[in-house]
């Protein structure tokens, strides 16, 4: 990853870093690893994730079709 410094702006910089390395799952991928965590306990993180994408794809497709 790289980012360009221009006109000696490092405060700019480092928030196009930011925003790059948030949009990655960097941050994320790195919270994540701070602690073991169990087979057991990641399938089921994954699948509460799956879970809650499914239902939010559902409230939307009702919203979009005027369902409610």
């Amino acid at each position: 990853m790289q980012i360009i410094v221009r006109d000696n702006n490092v405060d700019q910089a480092l928030r196009a870093l930011k925003k790059k390395l948030q949009r990655e799952g960097v941050y994320r991928e790195m919270k994540l690893r701070r602690h073991y965590e169990k087979p057991s306990e990641k399938r089921a993180r994954e699948k509460a994730a799956a879970i809650r994408r499914a239902r939010k794809m559902d409230r939307k497709r009702m919203e979009r079709d005027g369902i409610k």
